[in-house]
């Protein structure tokens, strides 16, 4: 029997399949119904004035989406930053830090020398990744994203990304650019709790840019009509990386019994990128995103080593391993995100920055 988040989330993703599923389904519908009006109730406080929105002297841009889960937002944000970074800007990027125990109003992740002042735990694993990528872009964590944004107005940035910021109406953006999964934009097109839907599909009026990820895996429901749209899917990089910094190709795996595992949204599309790759998966470990790796989840791990030569993981896992031992070498890939005409999302980010 599949465990009863991984039956929720197949709810999330195509809607209820058997009387269990319907039962549960109608059970947290209420729930939708009242988080569909505080989701209006909060946009409405921000268009009358009752809540204020911080205008920043820098140009702000956010990348969002509208579904709970991965749809390739850090990929993203990575992507935008070092365009604009390889232009001359200053780019600073601002996020929660979820999954993170900081609990100050901002935290800095990175010196500017691109050394790391925070360790994944503290900061959350996708800021530690984008300052880890990125050592000449100033990585912020605020819970509270207009703190963050000053301190990257402060540190002398005149470009700001906003980590998942669609939702987040008190800071004042140029850009709005949302990222929807080409095989199920809307889940099963309700609001959370019942379905994936941080705020109706109507909400993507105020976006300037939707780009439709995972366009390799077909396009099963309708798509947004009238927005500036760009499409990519997700790919591994090139050459793999151990935890100790030794650098490897995919060639080098060749014969090589494999365990793979991952924390992330969708560990079943990371899997079968693997299996693309021609790979000898002997076993695949999947976790909750942002798992954290205590000494039970690495023993599990270190259990798994008995009947593998390697360890392969993504490397938003491989972040929070720092210093963890197993008894066979683990490795890290990149997840990017691949564009079909990648020269045509540079001339939209261009233009939506001369739009500032």
């Amino acid at each position: 029997m599949k465990p009863i988040h991984k039956r929720y989330q197949q709810m999330l993703e195509n809607g209820p399949s058997n009387i269990a599923g319907w039962m549960v389904f109608w059970g947290l519908w209420p729930l939708s119904c009242f988080y569909r009006l505080v989701v209006a109730l909060r946009k409405q406080l921000f268009i009358v004035g009752f809540k204020s929105v911080y205008h920043a002297s820098t140009p702000v841009i956010s990348v969002g989406n509208i579904t709970v889960g991965g749809t390739g937002k850090t990929p993203m944000v990575d992507f935008l930053v070092k365009h604009f970074h390889s232009e001359g800007k200053r780019v600073a990027i601002v996020s929660r830090g979820y999954g993170g125990r900081y609990r100050g109003a901002v935290g800095k992740v990175n010196a500017p020398d691109g050394s790391l002042l925070m360790t994944a735990e503290a900061c959350g694993d996708e800021p530690y990744l984008l300052a880890r990528r990125n050592p000449g872009v100033s990585v912020f964590v605020a819970r509270r994203r207009r703190d963050g944004v000053e301190a990257a107005e402060e540190a002398a940035a005149d470009l700001i990304v906003l980590d998942d910021g669609f939702q987040h109406l008190a800071v004042h953006r140029e850009a709005d650019i949302v990222l929807l999964d080409s095989n199920k934009p809307f889940g099963n097109g309700h609001l959370l709790p019942a379905g994936p839907l941080r705020e109706t599909p109507d909400s993507l009026n105020r976006c300037h840019l939707m780009v439709r990820t995972r366009s390799d895996k077909g396009l099963s429901q309708d798509f947004p009509q009238g927005k500036e749209t760009l499409v990519c899917c997700h790919s591994l990089a090139d050459e793999l990386i151990s935890l100790a910094g030794d650098v490897i190709s995919w060639e080098d795996l060749r014969g090589k019994r494999c365990t793979a595992f991952a924390g992330i949204a969708q560990p079943q599309d990371f899997f079968s990128a693997l299996r693309q790759k021609n790979l000898n998966l002997v076993d695949t470990i999947a976790f909750d995103d942002h798992q954290a790796y205590s000494s039970v989840v690495l023993n599990q791990l270190n259990q798994a080593c008995n009947n593998s030569d390697l360890l392969i993981t993504t490397e938003k896992d491989a972040v929070k391993l720092i210093g963890a031992e197993f008894s066979i070498p683990c490795y890290q890939t990149q997840l990017n995100l691949a564009f079909e005409d990648v020269e045509q999302l540079k001339i939209v980010l261009d233009g939506l920055i001369r739009r500032t």
